[in-house]
């Protein structure tokens, strides 16, 4: 995605009182979704050691930054992209029953992003896991616990609104839920990301289903990595997929919003299933994969949630720069300046 500078843009909050809010937004919001899941702050790593099946490759392609540990031998490192296998073992480790579950603080870097409006060298987010039974693992289960997300979400849009009332909210009531493969057969001349603009306009707030699972037309709506979502059991309403996005409407710059990606993971059935539909079966060797074939690993559903995506949306922001220090091109920054965009 190229820079985007809205017409007419002007800023609703001084960068003083940005940093203020931003810090509202990120409590509340933590305390609404804990409470709603009935979750405990747990402390993450930053990296894990390479080789242990850990880390998540996101849609199978991404790099990690690594680094060598010289008093372990030049062990290597990778900084974590994000951390849905860790916390379903932390689940385990700390023997947490189905019904509760776990967050954290999740900070990653992304070194190939292309940096735009939305995406940066740096990530945040909120991950998050909860225990779940096996009799859990249905379609119903994952869109009770999205709603309940969004919940949290409008909670917090008041909430803002209250402390500067000329930032309206803009969510609309309710969430819908809609799988890839009906957003396909809707818009079959469309590609998969205007298909997802069509669906975010149209209803505001959408959670899209399937995400990563191969569709009619022999491709999947967009990569999701093998061996943490189940993106392949049937789900009871003639698709595929216990798992999906959740994509806003941002009206500022007049685009699809993902703000959350999440969904019931794997099982034997599923990792092993998933594995050779993607031609990973070597995977099946790593501690975390070998694990759960074992039935180490609980059920569970969960995770990430963009912190600074969250505060961009809320403030309506035009860059994620506006909300989060990090690095971007000179180019971007003067161009951003120069139509009052003021980045961190």
């Amino acid at each position: 995605m190229s820079l985007i500078i809205p017409a007419n843009y002007h800023l609703k909050l001084l960068p003083e009182t940005t940093e203020v809010a931003i810090k509202l937004i990120k409590e509340a919001f933590q305390e609404r979704l804990s409470r709603a899941l009935r979750l405990r702050r747990v402390t993450a790593p930053l990296f894990v050691l390479s080789g242990t099946g850990l880390n998540d490759d996101l849609n199978g392609v991404e790099s990690p930054v690594a680094f060598p540990i010289q008093c372990m031998n030049n062990r290597r490192a990778e900084v974590v992209h994000s951390l849905a296998k860790w916390k379903r073992a932390k689940l385990g480790a700390y023997a947490i029953p189905a019904g509760y579950g776990l967050y954290t603080d999740m900070n990653a870097i992304r070194a190939c992003e292309e940096l735009d409006n939305l995406h940066s060298l740096y990530v945040d987010q909120w991950d998050w896991e909860r225990t779940i039974t096996v009799a859990d693992r249905t379609l119903d289960y994952l869109k009770r616990t999205v709603r309940q997300i969004y919940t949290a979400l409008r909670e917090t849009e008041e909430m803002v609104f209250e402390q500067f009332p000329h930032i309206t909210p803009v969510l609309p009531d309710e969430v819908t839920f809609v799988h890839a493969e009906e957003l396909l057969q809707q818009y079959p001349d469309l590609t998969a990301k205007e298909r997802e603009a069509e669906a975010a306009r149209r209803y505001g707030a959408v959670f899209i289903i399937g995400i990563g699972g191969e569709l009619s037309n022999g491709e999947p709506h967009d990569g999701r990595a093998p061996d943490y979502d189940d993106w392949s059991t049937p789900n009871g309403e003639g698709h595929k997929g216990l798992n999906g996005d959740l994509i806003l409407w941002n009206p500022v710059l007049d685009i699809p919003f993902e703000l959350s990606s999440m969904g019931i993971r794997v099982d034997e059935e599923a990792l092993r299933r998933q594995l050779k539909l993607r031609h990973c079966e070597d995977r099946l060797q790593l501690n975390f994969h070998r694990q759960l074939l074992a039935g180490e690993m609980p059920p569970s559903i969960g995770g990430g949630i963009g912190q600074s995506r969250l505060c961009m949306f809320l403030l309506q922001k035009a860059h994620i720069g506006e909300v989060q220090a990090s690095i971007w091109p000179e180019e971007q920054i003067a161009a951003c300046r120069q139509h009052g965009i003021l980045l961190m």
